[in-house]
């Protein structure tokens, strides 16, 4: 069996690990959809995609989600912050990237913790460029993006100017809709205190970037993509319940887009993919890591969004199916590395 009959065989096997539906949201017609699209496995196509980034290219990530606004700006769920960690943790390993990370100013402490937490030194984006120069420090650079439509409007273009990366990569990040309206997966408005980064992503793909995105539910950066199956498949993908008169699911396409039962697990999956094609198990998200950053979420009040409690039971699943996960994700890749 050749090297690339291997890789296909495991991005298929993440692929699968990944996308059971045990929460019934409707992910494995997305995924169906998704996956004709892209002609082969998800996960692979994200690995290849994040794997081409130039040597010491720039990545733009975005992740958090506001979650009960209404109530403070600085609750936000425990549902993407890991994923994108393990992710960055990647790209720095394997490409020597310099990974600036998009959210709200409020959540930027407790995002600034799980990636600490994943083994990153949060920097400027001057002190990241002298790491990566001498390739001294795993960095990551955390910048806040506006949450009114004005003012992200015009800083999507001029950040994209200014950053000039080589890919864009979301994950758990919610989009609006037709409407330009944000919804939870109950159909309700999402959209106070809530950063207008998708307005970044639609410019990034008018500019031809790669677009990366990672979602579970239809309502998150990227499933633009798969919009009808989410309008068909999905609890409120067709109607919601704050009264726009629209459905949950995003705008905003991407190039490739893995979906997953949890966006966490789609993130290891890609991190597991990653290190299979580099020969590096440092790539891998570990389950000791993924124990380590459930901690840290549950330190810096992180919610469990399906229960509105905070605890390490991300999207409702219990803490054990994500270590569980990760250690399948290594299992999967393990003969490779």
């Amino acid at each position: 069996m050749n090297a690339k009959t291997t890789q296909t065989r495991l991005d298929e096997r993440l692929d699968r690990l990944v996308t059971i539906d045990i929460g019934e949201r409707g992910v494995e017609p997305l995924f169906a959809a998704a996956r004709d699209l892209q002609g082969g496995a998800l996960v692979g196509a994200a690995a290849e995609a994040l794997m081409a980034v130039p040597e010491g290219g720039t990545v733009v990530v975005t992740t958090g989600s506001v979650s009960r606004a209404w109530i403070s700006p600085a609750i936000g769920e425990n549902d993407g912050p890991s994923g994108a960690a393990a992710i960055v943790r990647a790209l720095v390993l394997a490409r020597n990237a310099t990974c600036i990370v998009l959210c709200e100013a409020s959540l930027l402490p407790a995002i600034r913790a799980v990636m600490v937490a994943a083994g990153l030194s949060p920097v400027t984006h001057k002190q990241a460029a002298i790491a990566r120069s001498d390739r001294s420090l795993a960095t990551v650079v955390m910048m806040p993006f506006p949450t009114e439509d004005d003012a992200g409007r015009t800083a999507a273009p001029a950040l994209l100017d200014r950053l000039g990366p080589d890919l864009l990569f979301s994950t758990e990040r919610v989009g609006r809709n037709t409407h330009g309206v944000y919804h939870s997966m109950r159909g309700i408005d999402y959209g106070m205190g809530r950063a207008r980064v998708d307005l970044l992503f639609d410019e990034g793909l008018k500019r031809a970037i790669p677009v990366v995105a990672v979602g579970d539910g239809g309502n998150e950066i990227g499933m633009g993509k798969v919009a009808d199956h989410v309008r068909a498949h999905v609890p409120y993908g067709a109607q919601c319940q704050c009264g726009c008169g629209g459905g949950i699911g995003a705008v905003t396409s991407c190039d490739v887009l893995v979906t997953a039962a949890c966006s966490n697990w789609g993130c290891t999956a890609i991190a597991a993919a990653m290190a299979a094609r580099a020969r590096d198990a440092r790539l891998l998200h570990t389950p000791e890591r993924e124990t380590r950053l459930l901690d840290t979420m549950v330190a810096n009040g992180l919610i469990n969004s399906t229960h509105g409690i905070i605890d390490d039971a991300v999207d409702g699943f219990p803490r054990a199916s994500h270590i569980a996960i990760a250690e399948l994700c290594r299992t999967i890749v393990a003969h490779t590395l």
